[in-house]
């Protein structure tokens, strides 16, 4: 059995209840505001709200940060199945999830992947879908960015045919002639720096942009017929 696509709450191992607390309080968020994005996954989401480019790019266009650092595709599935898209219409989700997988192989973490794509097609059937590549990780080649590697080459041929979906390949320029990250690009080697998460955000705010534009032309045509 594919553990990455069955629905649970991760063990508590600190005993503070932190992952529960913070998912309450995003089903809490979603039923006080009207986002018009949403972004959901792990600490490269969560993270980004506490960036500059947050308050620059990405608060102006009401949005939802649904980021849960060290979240598995599991808990992921489980967030969405309980509460956190019930009371909002997001016309954009961007997720981010997989790299925390540890033990699962990339066809598994894939299919974790694409079972969070499906449920919130499922609950959001007119939410436009960005969907951003694992990025390496790791000062030098290692196992889990080969595996994180795989990962987004199959999803990225799972996902040709699915409409209104649109995956953005993150990494592009992380890696060093010799294949070592840049402390200046990541300190930890996990997480983007502030001129990192711009590198990496920049080209997923353009396709906001865009995407809402079109949905504000679509909201007009609408309106006009009525």
């Amino acid at each position: 059995m594919n553990s990455c696509i069955i629905p649970c709450v991760p063990e508590d191992p600190q005993g503070d209840n932190r992952w529960m607390s913070q998912h309450e309080r995003h089903v809490s968020e979603a039923k006080e505001r009207e986002p018009d994005v949403i972004l959901i996954g792990d600490s490269i989401i969560q993270q980004l709200q506490l960036r500059p480019i947050w308050n620059d790019l990405f608060e102006p266009l009401h949005c939802l940060n649904f980021g849960i650092g060290g979240d598995l595709t599991q808990g992921v599935l489980w967030r969405i199945q309980n509460g956190i898209l019930d009371n909002i219409k997001p016309k954009a989700c961007v997720l981010h999830v997989g790299t925390n997988n540890f033990g699962n192989t990339p066809q598994e973490i894939s299919e974790g992947i694409l079972t969070i794509v499906n449920e919130i097609k499922s609950r959001l059937p007119d939410c436009y879908i960005i969907l951003l590549d694992l990025l390496p990780r790791g000062a030098k080649p290692n196992q889990l960015r080969v595996r994180n590697s795989k990962v987004n080459e199959i999803i990225h041929e799972r996902v040709k045919l699915i409409p209104r979906l649109e995956v953005i390949t993150v990494n592009t320029g992380l890696l060093q002639s010799d294949d070592t990250l840049s402390a200046q690009d990541m300190l930890d080697y996990l997480h983007p720096t502030d001129s990192c998460y711009r590198k990496i955000f920049e080209p997923v705010h353009e396709l906001l942009l865009h995407i809402l534009g079109e949905a504000k032309d679509v909201d007009k045509e609408v309106v006009g017929t009525q």
